[in-house]
């Protein structure tokens, strides 16, 4: 939930996106490098689209597109279409990588319904707005490879989150310092980063990183996206009084449904 709002509250922030992508990596970055080398003959061995599915899924290209996708939208978006939407991810990517089809399908189709209730919810969504849309469910798609990529990768969640940090950390570096991607990092306050730090660099970063391997090991894909199913609907709620977003019945009634269809999607078979 923080990652939603935050996310969308980087668009109106003096902090860039390159800033804010560098607060979410390098602060893990620079806490797990002393973990580094116990850890270097594992990281050796884990195959390149192992690193590309935990990097990518999760790093630095993930961010990028929910927070475009968060910029033109809302943090109601960012947390229903990324969060609600990852069972339906998670199974088109196992489908089309392991040809292992859906158990169920209708829970996924009310997931789909409830993406659609919240599109046509957002009357006054614009051409920009659609792409923010499309922007965000192409996130989606990354994290269920981030979630795909943990299950099978072997490591234990401090090496999970220097594959996640690292990357996007070295090639952040470069681009900020030659100028690439602007930053305004040495000339906002502390107290203006202090929320990005704490949501973004401390809360996805450090703790998020960890809890979520140690869960997707403990507890295994299907629980996990049931109890992130609560994510969009606190970030919608939230999202009024922190970010002064609209909530309509509308879109109120299309983050039930996605909720909805998560958590049946990932009901207790008996």
């Amino acid at each position: 939930t923080g990652f939603a709002l935050s996310t969308r509250a980087a668009s109106g922030a003096q902090l860039t996106f390159g800033d804010v992508a560098l607060i979410r990596s390098g602060i893990p970055a620079l806490f797990f490098l002393p973990f580094l080398p116990k850890r270097i003959a594992v990281l050796r061995q884990l195959p390149a689209h192992r690193w590309l599915m935990i990097a990518a899924g999760a790093g630095l290209p993930f961010f990028w597109l929910a927070a475009m996708g968060g910029a033109q939208t809302s943090a109601t978006h960012v947390g229903a279409l990324i969060a609600g939407t990852t069972p339906v991810s998670v199974a088109v990517l196992t489908w089309v990588i392991y040809r292992q089809r859906p158990a169920v399908l209708l829970p996924l189709g009310i997931i789909l319904v409830g993406v659609a209730a919240l599109i046509g919810a957002s009357g006054n969504l614009a051409a920009g707005s659609l792409t923010g849309v499309a922007l965000l469910l192409s996130a989606s798609l990354l994290w269920g490879c981030y979630t795909l990529g943990l299950r099978g990768s072997g490591l234990d969640p401090i090496g999970c989150a220097l594959v996640l940090a690292l990357p996007s950390t070295l090639v952040l570096l470069p681009l900020l310092a030659t100028g690439v991607l602007p930053s305004n990092l040495t000339q906002v306050r502390l107290a203006e980063a202090m929320p990005f730090i704490l949501a973004q660099g401390v809360g996805v970063g450090l703790v998020s990183s960890l809890t979520y391997a140690i869960a997707i090991a403990r507890l295994g894909v299907a629980k996990c996206a049931a109890i992130g199913s609560l994510a969009p609907a606190i970030a919608a709620v939230l999202a009024v009084p922190l970010l002064h977003e609209a909530l309509t019945l509308g879109t109120i009634l299309a983050v039930l449904i996605i909720c909805a269809g998560v958590m049946l999607a990932n009901r207790p078979k008996e």
